[in-house]
Order: structure tokens, then sequence, then C-alpha cells
């Protein structure tokens, strides 16, 4: 039975999420079908690079990521098919996958669409769902679609680090307006080296520890953790983090015409 996750910029207001899987489970009854998230804010491939690439881990060897991100970008001629770490992930040729992986994909391969055609959601997710079948199958990956195909790539939003200071960018924040940054734990303690530090945020708050758990601090105090994603998340315990230091998403910039971010900058002493 293939275990298919789905993950778009789609929204749960409407019919579409639905019919969606509608479509992939007339497909194959057998789908077992994964909903990673639907809520992905339109264009903001950093925001879907981190849930899908925070998710994908998870998931056992040789399980389908559908990722139903920024499909219309440009008038599609191809989708991609990525084999990686024991993972298949079928997306847009729009940048998205080299952004997930943060590295070049084992394997692409190019699955051409009709440019006759003029494609809506339901007919690419259709083409996903046909690629799915014939991997399952036992067809050879190879013999799918196109190899060694020429395709978008786009890196993910980096950290500037220096000698004594990391600074970083809001790239998520969640329901609980927690803030999480794109620096890991591995990146930090490389820098860190034992020393003291500083997480420094808007109105001059600072933090300079790290806490296991939120309820490490008491309740309405400031804290920094590294999630279940292995990034560094600001947060309050039992408070709104984003709404009371007045820090934004790459998201929030986005729909209010803004390309910049807000910093988080961490300084080693």
């Amino acid at each position: 039975m293939p275990l298919l996750t789905l993950t778009s910029d789609i929204g749960n207001t409407d019919y579409l999420v639905g019919a969606i899987k509608a479509q992939l489970m007339q497909m194959n009854e057998t789908f077992q079908l994964v909903d990673v998230s639907h809520a992905i804010p339109p264009f903001n491939l950093p925001q879907a690079a981190y849930v899908c690439r925070s998710a994908i881990q998870y998931f056992p060897d040789y399980s389908y990521h559908l990722i139903l991100v920024n499909l219309f970008e440009q008038p599609p001629k191809q989708l991609l098919l990525a084999f990686h770490n024991n993972q298949y992930l079928l997306c847009a040729d729009n940048g998205l996958l080299t952004m997930i992986l943060e590295e070049t994909p084992e394997l692409v391969i190019g699955i051409p669409l009709d440019k006759e055609q003029g494609y809506n959601t339901i007919q690419l997710v259709a083409v996903m769902g046909n690629v799915v079948n014939q991997l399952a199958e036992g067809q050879s990956i190879q013999r799918i679609g196109n190899p060694d195909v020429t395709y978008m790539q786009k890196t993910h939003l980096r950290p500037v680090i220096g000698n004594n200071q990391i600074a970083c960018q809001i790239i998520y924040i969640d329901s609980f307006e927690n803030i999480i940054v794109n620096i890991t734990k591995e990146q930090f303690e490389e820098q860190r080296q034992g020393r003291k530090f500083q997480i420094v945020l808007r109105r001059s708050e600072v933090i300079d520890k790290i806490s296991e758990t939120y309820s490490s601090v008491p309740e309405g105090e400031k804290l920094a953790l590294f999630n279940s994603a292995g990034y560094l998340e600001i947060a309050i315990n039992k408070g709104n983090a984003a709404g009371l230091f007045g820090l934004y998403s790459y998201s929030e910039k986005l729909t209010q015409g803004q390309l910049s971010y807000h910093t988080v900058r961490i300084f080693f002493i």
C-alpha cells in the first residue's frame, strides 16, 4: 500500500483538497493519504521548504511526497520526480525541490507534460498519481520520464555566519506564534564552540540560554529551544512571541508587498 503525503498552498476553505484525495483514491484504492499541511502561504517557498523538510524525515523509506505548492509560477512543461534518501518527491519545476533537500538530489526525473494541454491542479495530481502507480507496480524510475533533466534550482534561506555572530531569518511562525529561525542546533553548536551567547530580538529583548521545554521558564517568560525539526525556536511560555515582539515571517512580509525579513541575531561572547 503506497503511502502518499500531501502538502499544498490550497488552504482548507473549499472543495479542492477533498477533490484531490478523491482523485487519488479512484486511481488506486490502496493509497494511504497523509496530510502534512494545506496552509502554506501562496508563493512562500522558504516556508514550504521548512515544512516539507521537517516532515519528510519522519516518514518510512519509499514514501511518496506530493508537493502542490506554487504549481503555476509559469506554464508547466514538466513535473519533477526525485529520489533522495530513500524518499520519492513529486513537485513542480519551480526551485522548491533543492530548497527542501538543501543539496543536490540523488536522482531527478522530468515528467513531461503535453504542451498543448492546459493543466489544472486536479490534472497535475492525476499525473503524479500515475507516476506513483507505475513505481508501486515495479516500473524502473529511469523509464518513467526523462533522466538527467535540466530543472530549476534555488537555495534555501541560509543564516549569515561570522566568527562571533549569526544573523538568522524568520522562516516560520506557527499557530502558537512561536518563531522559527533558519539556524539548526548543529550549526549553532559549531559556531558557539562552548562560548556564552545572546539571542537578540527586537526591542533589545535578549535570551542567553537554551531551554529543554516550554515549561523550563515561568509562564509569560521568553525562551529559546531547538524544536523537533532541529531548528531554533523563540517562544513565550503560554504566550504569543511573534505578536509580543512585533516580529514577522516571510509570508506576512510578502502579503504586505515587502520582501525584507526580520532578523534575529546571535552574538557569541
